[in-house]
């Protein structure tokens, strides 16, 4: 795995101009990740960071190329069937109760409160600071209501509940209410609060 990375790391201080010898050496990084106990996705990681990027010229930049080619397969294809294959719950018997229960209530917390907290005061704090711009023409309540929809959290959520509870799977179906519930009071307070803060 290290000699993997080792390698592509070479390739990219050469500059080599051609992704199928990253492609071929990422293979490797993936199988090895994969054989020593590591999440495989890790190598998807590795291996980018380790792609060229041509900072001054982006129409030359590996990284920018290979990105959005991609991107129209990763968005349609990868996602969805990735999301479909993560999301089977049985919602037989689910109770109000049942989203009381620590593991599913901790995620919609965290989804629906941690997020927008997190990401809009660490936002403001910024913009105050002048560490960062506030975009053009948005307002802060606008902002906040952005925040919001940060708190969609489908796949990822249920990529981390995965691994954290890789060796309780009981907890899933618990991890799974709370990443849908959580979404969805997300997505619907977000999106009216845009609606109403937009007009103004």
């Amino acid at each position: 795995m290290v000699v993997a990375l080792l390698v592509l790391v070479i390739l990219n201080k050469y500059k080599i101009k051609s992704f199928i010898p990253f492609l071929i050496v990422g293979i490797f990084l993936w199988d090895f990740t994969h054989q020593s106990g590591i999440h495989a996705t890790i190598a998807g990681v590795l291996l980018a960071l380790t792609i060229p990027h041509n900072i001054k010229n982006n129409k030359q930049s590996m990284l920018l190329k290979l990105e959005h080619g991609l991107s129209p397969y990763v968005a349609f294809g990868i996602m969805p069937v990735f999301a479909f294959a993560n999301a089977g719950v049985s919602l037989e018997g689910l109770t109000f109760a049942t989203l009381l229960n620590p593991v599913p209530l901790g995620i919609v917390l965290g989804l629906f409160f941690g997020k927008q907290i997190g990401v809009f005061f660490l936002s403001y704090i910024s913009v105050k600071l002048k560490l960062a711009d506030k975009p053009a023409g948005s307002t802060w309540p606008a902002f906040y209501a952005v925040s919001i929809l940060t708190g969609i959290g489908f796949t990822m959520s249920l990529f981390v509940g995965n691994l954290a509870f890789a060796n309780n799977l009981e907890y899933m179906d618990g991890v799974k209410i709370g990443v849908l519930t959580g979404s969805l009071l997300s997505t619907l307070f977000g999106y009216f609060l845009l609606l109403i803060f937009s007009k103004k």
